[in-house]
């Protein structure tokens, strides 16, 4: 179970279709706390809490980073699909203030889709230079798109049950600034692997962002942090739980008890 909407009406409104197929399931995982409240207001069960897993190995690989970028340029990072929860145009207006104490940094957004008249019009009004737009990338390109980072940044604005793309700057020794919202706390400590900012505050987005641009040595330490605390999403780790879920549900299945087959003619 991924899902995590705040409100419950998802699995609620679905619930009398499910209930018939959520009783004959003999293990259960949710990928965060957030996840398993979440399914729990309809289907109550005993969950195992296990998260998504990442290739550690491949996103911390040290590769070459774009060319175009190794300017001198500070670079701050945007990965998302370009949809209103993903809190683009509140990382825009943070930018524009930050740019004109700081105009050496550069924005560079990643993800499919259309940036939207609103976000063109915070970016109009307000004559933000620097913004890269590059659209939908392969895995291999996003590898190098954090390679090229020095911050990498995620304003969402909820229904997140984890933070996948947290944990691939994680793993890139990137510093995260993030908003503080259920699924992405469950990956990254305030003042550890980043700083975690209320969303939808974009005077905290700024300061946040500020702080870091202004010190290497944070950003140093807390890519260091996120290294290690990535770890616990890599493949090596995530796997062996999951298969304890796959012995768990065999032997659910082999302990209950099955109805007689009854044949008439």
């Amino acid at each position: 179970f991924h899902a995590f909407h705040g409100s419950g009406y998802m699995y609620f409104f679905s619930k009398g279709l499910m209930k018939r197929w959520f009783s004959r399931l003999d293990s259960l995982i949710a990928v965060s706390e957030p996840a398993k409240k979440y399914v729990s207001k309809a289907f109550p069960g005993d969950y195992n809490v296990i998260p998504n897993g990442i290739d550690v190995d491949f996103f911390s690989k040290n590769v070459e980073p774009f060319d175009a970028f190794k300017d001198g340029k500070l670079n701050i990072l945007f990965v998302g699909r370009m949809e209103k929860r993903k809190g683009l145009k509140y990382l825009l207006q943070a930018y524009s203030k930050l740019k004109w104490e700081h105009p050496e940094i550069r924005l560079i957004v990643v993800g499919p889709g259309n940036p939207g008249k609103e976000n063109y019009r915070i970016m109009s009004e307000r004559n933000i230079q620097d913004v890269v737009f590059v659209g939908r990338v392969t895995d291999e390109q996003k590898r190098r798109y954090f390679q090229t980072a020095d911050i990498f940044c995620a304003p969402n604005t909820g229904k997140e049950s984890f933070g996948i793309v947290l944990c691939e700057a994680m793993a890139a020794g990137r510093p995260v600034v993030a908003s503080d919202i259920p699924g992405f706390d469950s990956v990254v400590t305030s003042g550890n692997e980043g700083l975690l900012v209320p969303p939808k505050d974009v005077e905290a987005f700024y300061l946040a962002l500020k702080k870091l641009v202004e010190s290497p040595s944070l950003r140093f330490s807390m890519g260091e942090s996120g290294l290690n605390s990535v770890k616990a999403y890599s493949w090596d780790n995530v796997t062996p739980k999951i298969v304890d879920c796959y012995h768990q549900a065999m032997r659910h299945h082999a302990s209950r008890v099955l109805p007689s087959r009854v044949v008439t003619y």
